[in-house]
């Protein structure tokens, strides 16, 4: 996957989300992760079991957009370096996906950038357990994908997964890489 066609990929439309739509609270925060791809790989974390919120879940370095950010992009570069001790001056900013809205408040942007610098991983202890990379190929399948489902808040909800080795990739994390997965095409 070339630069220009990962480029080329976010500016085309998806098609519509089999898994949704799902009903999302009226006010929505806005939040930003980063799509860090260095070569053929993708970075993700495994957050510290002693989060209040979503523990031990596979996810995208990042978190809510703060005050003192400038945008989304800002957001998603100053998490992925608290979280994962990635520097912001190592990553190429392609562009973005559109924003994932969620079941739990947030409308989520997220980043997808280039590491054109060697990274060594230094997870925030407190934040997160563990920072693994995957093979791009395959996030970029659309085949690695599939729905499941369950109860949730009274009512079914369907969401993507993407398990990879001992990692079960699924809910916001899988909607957005599924949504990258499918542009690529």
């Amino acid at each position: 996957m070339t630069p220009d066609a990962l480029t080329a990929a976010l500016t085309r439309p998806a098609p519509p989300d089999p898994a949704g739509p799902w009903p999302v609270p009226d006010i929505l925060r806005p939040a930003a992760v980063l799509l860090a791809v260095e070569g053929d790989r993708l970075w993700l974390t495994k957050r510290a079991t002693g989060l209040a919120h979503h523990p031990g879940q596979i996810a995208l370095p990042g978190g809510k957009v703060d005050p003192t950010d400038a945008d989304a992009v800002a957001c998603a570069l100053r998490e992925s370096q608290e979280e994962i001790g990635l520097p912001p001056a190592s990553v190429c900013v392609l562009g973005a996906l559109p924003p994932h809205p969620t079941v739990t408040g947030f409308t989520i942007t997220p980043v997808v950038g280039l590491l054109h610098t060697r990274f060594t991983p230094r997870p925030e202890v407190g934040e997160v357990a563990e920072v693994f990379a995957v093979p791009l190929t395959h996030i970029l399948d659309p085949a690695s994908y599939r729905l499941e489902s369950r109860i949730w808040g009274g009512r079914t909800r369907r969401y993507w997964v993407a398990p990879w080795g001992p990692y079960y990739i699924w809910g916001a994390t899988a909607g957005i890489l599924r949504d990258l997965a499918v542009r690529v095409g």
